[in-house]
């Protein structure tokens, strides 16, 4: 009998020791699919610059390859690249070029636009179901009943099937269907024409300038360092349409802050600068590429959200999971992954006739710093 209950309090402190093991131990680590990359080392507490950015001394240290990075700084050497950066953890971890030189950001103009609208779709003052009819909207030779049914929403997401002229060129009007042929809602195609309404609307609603919440909604409470509100202008030839268009200029320091202000959630720092809702909203797939016209976006990597591209498609997976990016004429880019925690913003200028960065140059250049992440394998 009582070596019996030896063998039971044994097997008892087994258990015992057992269970202290497994609670101690941490789970293990879940298996990547092949292909996909892993969760990226973020920092516990999110980082933001103050009047600069920090740099990360050691990419290793955030899962980065030092020598995979120098290799993308030399490849930006090759294209027409003025700068870019990137940011993870909200620290520096490359750079190349002259960060500070501001430039135009061409249609990078848009995705700034979605996050101004953000506090006043949220307190009431645009509504996004709104008709150009209702909104009093026209334009050169009129607009047609039908055209006037589109929404505030349809123009956001270059879904209004209205094809009048824009009066600043640079989309994809040349290739548009019939006036009249398409309902709202129904149809994909980038047009100048809802993009430039919609900064239209922006200033009707609020009663404001684009360019005065520019810099009181964002350029300022993210502690843009280069920022000048006497450079931006309004262009565009009024003869085609009353609708100007709202051209912006950024250093590549300044993308990448718009870019980390998307990636957490449009909080700055405790502050809350685009509500939370509303930065996801726009970045969420709207147009899958499958949908995307004219059709031969079908073939490559970018759907369409609220005036910003998605990713997607079978190259949407692993750190292109959840990506995003704006995308402006001659190689401009702020893209964000939040699988890596990474920022990345480009600029080419390409002012005075100079060279340009095609946006396959630009994604093919991004694809190197993604394959710069080892994770702990560095």
């Amino acid at each position: 009998m009582a070596a019996v209950l030896v063998r039971i309090r044994a097997f008892a402190l087994v258990v015992a020791l057992l269970a202290l093991v497994t609670a101690c131990t941490p789970p293990a680590a879940p298996r990547v699919p092949q292909g996909a990359a892993p969760a990226a080392p973020t920092s516990r507490t999110a980082v933001f610059p103050g009047e600069g950015w920090d740099r990360i001394a050691s990419p290793e240290s955030v899962g980065f390859s030092r020598a995979k990075l120098d290799a993308a700084a030399a490849h930006a050497r090759q294209l027409a690249t003025t700068s870019f950066v990137a940011v993870v953890n909200g620290r520096i971890l490359v750079d190349y070029g002259d960060t500070t030189h501001l430039s135009y950001i061409a249609s990078v103009r848009k995705s700034v636009l979605a996050m101004l609208y953000g506090n006043y779709v949220k307190n009431g003052t645009i509504r996004l179901d709104k008709t150009l009819q209702e909104l009093g909207i026209t334009d050169i030779g009129g607009l047609s009943d039908q055209e006037l049914e589109a929404t505030v929403v349809d123009l956001l997401g270059a879904l209004s099937g209205v094809y009048h002229p824009a009066s600043y060129s640079g989309d994809d009007l040349a290739s548009a269907p019939p006036r009249n042929s398409q309902k709202h809602g129904t149809y994909y195609l980038y047009s100048n024409w809802d993009f430039n309404v919609a900064g239209t609307i922006f200033e009707k609603e609020t009663g404001r300038a684009i360019y005065d919440a520019l810099e009181t909604d964002l350029a300022r409470p993210v502690g843009m360092q280069d920022f000048r509100r006497d450079l931006q202008k309004k262009e565009g030839d009024l003869t085609k349409s009353m609708h100007p268009a709202y051209p912006m200029w950024f250093s590549t320091r300044d993308m990448a802050r718009i870019g980390y202000l998307m990636l957490r959630g449009g909080n700055w720092a405790g502050r809350q600068i685009v509500p939370t809702d509303w930065a996801r909203r726009i970045v969420k797939l709207n147009t899958p590429i499958t949908e995307m016209n004219p059709p031969h976006y079908r073939s490559e990597r970018l759907g369409y959200g609220y005036l910003w591209w998605i990713f997607d498609g079978p190259q949407a997976r692993g750190p292109y999971e959840g990506a995003y990016t704006g995308v402006g004429a001659g190689g401009q880019f702020i893209t964000v992954l939040p699988k890596l925690d990474l920022v990345v913003a480009h600029k080419t200028d390409f002012s005075d006739g100079k060279p340009t960065v095609s946006r396959e140059q630009y994604l093919n250049l991004l694809d190197d710093i993604v394959a710069a992440y080892c994770g702990t394998s560095c």
